[in-house]
């Protein structure tokens, strides 16, 4: 599958991803993935932005960039972080705010900032390290493979092209699909209700080792 970088991604960008890996007491299988890495960046989308569920209900947070005389006609992996705003202990304290009585957010919590405090120049390498980081702590086997060159829209040479599809803008059925429309624990729910397809850590934060077997649909023991 190909899909576009993203920051903090939404729960359906790693459905798909699990639903390639294939786990059984005989073989691991991981999922095969491809990121878009030669694309011109786009704003509005998931590249640099997330959603979470806070007291008030959903809060979206964003990272800003540095605009080198407009980010229309530049690749995505040039894209540069602005580090001088200070958005990074906004971002921390949201997500602390958000999850600090949630039942996984201490175990997690000093590693995944600590990605944040490297302050990566580009946002691409941001997000491939995040990338990398839930998917380690949700138990998704994945091989990541970047692409070397762009392909259009909708091009099956990766196998399903997701680049267009996975869009805070866009409505898709992938949950509905894979029948994860399903709730989790979510620390708001009683104020607020189960909301759906947020970014991957508040599956994480809330059911932890669990993610797992929420994300491949299986029955828990």
């Amino acid at each position: 599958m190909l899909l576009s970088t993203a920051f903090f991604p939404p729960l359906e960008y790693f459905a798909k991803i699990a639903e390639g890996f294939t786990l059984s007491p005989d073989e691991v299988k991981p999922s095969l993935v491809w990121i878009e890495g030669c694309e011109i960046y786009q704003k509005q989308s998931y590249r640099n932005r997330f959603k979470f569920y806070a007291e008030n209900g959903v809060q979206m947070v964003s990272v800003p960039i540095i605009h080198d005389g407009g980010t229309h006609s530049i690749p995505i992996r040039d894209i540069r972080v602005d580090w001088d705003a200070n958005w990074l202990i906004r971002c921390e304290r949201a997500i602390t705010s958000a999850y600090e009585s949630s039942a996984y957010f201490d175990y997690y919590k000093d590693e995944l900032f600590a990605i944040l405090d490297s302050k990566p120049e580009k946002l691409f390498d941001l997000n491939m390290k995040i990338l990398d980081f839930f998917l380690k702590k949700t138990g998704i086997a994945a091989e990541v493979r970047i692409t070397e060159e762009f392909t259009p829209f909708g091009s099956d040479r990766y196998g399903e092209d997701l680049r267009d599809v996975i869009h805070p803008k866009k409505q898709n059925y992938i949950l509905e699909r894979l029948s994860l429309k399903k709730p989790y624990f979510q620390v708001f729910a009683q104020k607020h209700g189960f909301i759906s397809n947020l970014s991957i850590m508040d599956l994480l934060f809330n059911e932890g080792p669990d993610s797992i077997t929420y994300l491949k649909n299986a029955i828990r023991k």
